[in-house]
């Protein structure tokens, strides 16, 4: 019974010296935080989407307070975030342009070829690394839907046609699906961007294996550009690029386009 008592004795002994020894730490190696950064991660979203290029909301305030990170970084938290972290920092507003994602392919179970029945680890980046993807072409979608399931916003889903889709009044442009795509099929845009843009990736010159491989894929025939009245179309890359500035969003590329690869935004 002695024994007992004793060892009771020594564990509450023990315990009251642990607890005075940490309350001691706590004060020598306390380091004190700036209120501001409690604020701003209060006025942040909360996604912790990685979308300002940091590792959460609580790396991204720290960093904005210090003036590492831009006010506007919060792409989740968008216009209104902004306003709020900068009332707290005593700095001048900052606009924000809302992003969405876009993915730059339109190959579809009906127009891309696929190489064979895959099987093997059900995710775009094991087909990836096993047979440089399902499909013939080498710049096309997957479709294993690795976008799908990074997604903070529940923003994409895979559609019937084999392809994700992209709602977009939840997706907020974070940039997660264009880091987990091992084709970097997706492109991260502002939401109120107005001209054409392309839904293929070839960048291959091999015209002949373009429509081998899928039905849909830019020819490079370069009709857009020729019928550009703004000369706003550069096609020296293999895919058209536009230069929104020049753009007037008159539709004349889309219309010229015989592949159909150019679509409006914006409309």
């Amino acid at each position: 019974m002695n024994l007992i008592v004793y060892t009771v004795i020594c564990a509450l002994v023990i315990a009251f010296i642990l607890g005075v020894l940490l309350g001691l730490f706590k004060k020598i190696f306390h380091v004190d935080t700036d209120p501001k950064v409690e604020k701003v991660r209060e006025a942040l979203s909360g996604a912790n989407c990685g979308g300002c290029g940091l590792a959460g909301c609580d790396a991204f305030a720290g960093a904005v307070v210090k003036g590492d990170a831009p006010v506007n970084g919060c792409v989740a938290g968008g216009a209104e975030c902004a306003s709020k972290i900068s009332q707290i920092l005593g700095t001048a507003g900052v606009e924000v342009k809302p992003l969405v994602s876009f993915l730059a392919c339109h190959g579809t179970k009906e127009c891309a070829l696929e190489k064979g029945i895959y099987h093997g680890l059900e995710t775009c980046k094991g087909a990836q690394l096993v047979m440089n993807g399902t499909k013939k072409c080498a710049y096309g979608c997957i479709g294993l839907g690795d976008c799908v399931k990074v997604c903070p916003f529940d923003a994409i889903s895979m559609g019937k046609e084999g392809l994700p889709e992209i709602n977009n009044q939840k997706c907020v442009g974070c940039g997660k699906c264009a880091s987990v795509c091992p084709k970097k099929l997706f492109k991260i845009i502002e939401k109120d961007t107005k001209g054409p843009i392309a839904r293929c990736s070839n960048y291959s010159q091999n015209k002949p294996q373009i429509k081998k491989d899928c039905s849909f894929g830019c020819f490079k025939c370069g009709m857009c550009a020729r019928k550009c009245p703004s000369q706003a179309i550069d096609v020296s890359s293999g895919i058209p690029v536009i230069d929104y500035q020049k753009c007037t969003n008159c539709g004349e590329c889309v219309n010229a386009c015989p592949d159909k690869v150019l679509v409006l935004l914006g409309q």
